[in-house]
């Protein structure tokens, strides 16, 4: 389980609070207004920014002092975060070990993630030849190899059409029902997570409130949400 216990988040005049528990396994999408904190939320969580008070728990285990690489995170940006220089094998690789020395069982991991997202034979590639789909699919994979329990989504599929989108979040979903990972998705996009997340995270007027069903809060939205929504 995934607790947040009495965050209290500040930068400058930006102020959000969170204070709930996620079920472990949950596929859970968090929506909101432009600017509300969604992607704060998650660097919190990931330990790419701190709180001024609360706890970030896994499993009892309280995250909150622990730098980003000694939590049981796995986080996919906006933009991949893929580096030019290195083949689709390596950017991978640094995902397991960032020396890259990887043994015999971590390239078979490589391997085996490259198929599970329909890019086998492409480890040589460099991401510059690879189409933004399946740029996307080499950024989901390095996720994969990671086999941390907790795994975050900022908006990585946010530039890609509709089809290949909505291909994308079922195989994350289908990545995350194969490990049993938790998993939080942030998303401008309200079909996003009727598509894949049963629950939703709704931060909005300075709160990230506790997940609720997702078609409850969508097929009702509140003002704040409806007002974004364009309801």
């Amino acid at each position: 389980m995934l607790t947040l216990e009495g965050l209290d988040i500040r930068q400058d005049d930006f102020r959000l609070q969170a204070d709930f528990a996620i079920p472990a396994g949950s596929i859970v999408a968090v929506i909101g207004p432009s600017g509300a904190g969604k992607s704060t939320l998650l660097n919190v969580i990931a330990g790419f920014f701190a709180p001024v008070s609360g706890h970030v728990i896994w499993e009892g285990r309280d995250l909150t002092g622990l730098p980003p690489a000694q939590r049981p995170v796995a986080m996919l940006f906006q933009d991949n975060n893929l580096f030019p220089h290195l083949t689709v094998a390596q950017n991978l690789g640094l995902g397991i070990r960032p020396d890259l020395r990887l043994s015999t069982e971590d390239q078979a991991r490589v391997a085996q993630a490259l198929i599970r997202v329909g890019l086998e034979g492409m480890d040589a590639r460099k991401p510059a030849t690879l189409s933004g789909g399946q740029q996307g699919r080499v950024a989901l994979a390095r996720v994969l190899v990671q086999r941390r329990p907790l795994i975050l989504l900022d908006e990585p599929f946010a530039a890609l059409g509709p089809a290949l989108k909505s291909g994308m979040l079922d195989l994350v979903a289908e990545l995350a029902a194969e490990t049993g990972a938790t998993l939080l998705m942030v998303s401008h996009d309200p079909a996003d997570a009727r598509r894949i997340a049963p629950l939703t995270v709704l931060v909005a007027d300075g709160q990230a409130m506790a997940p609720q069903s997702t078609a409850t809060l969508l097929d009702n939205p509140p003002a704040a949400l409806a007002a974004y929504l364009g309801g």
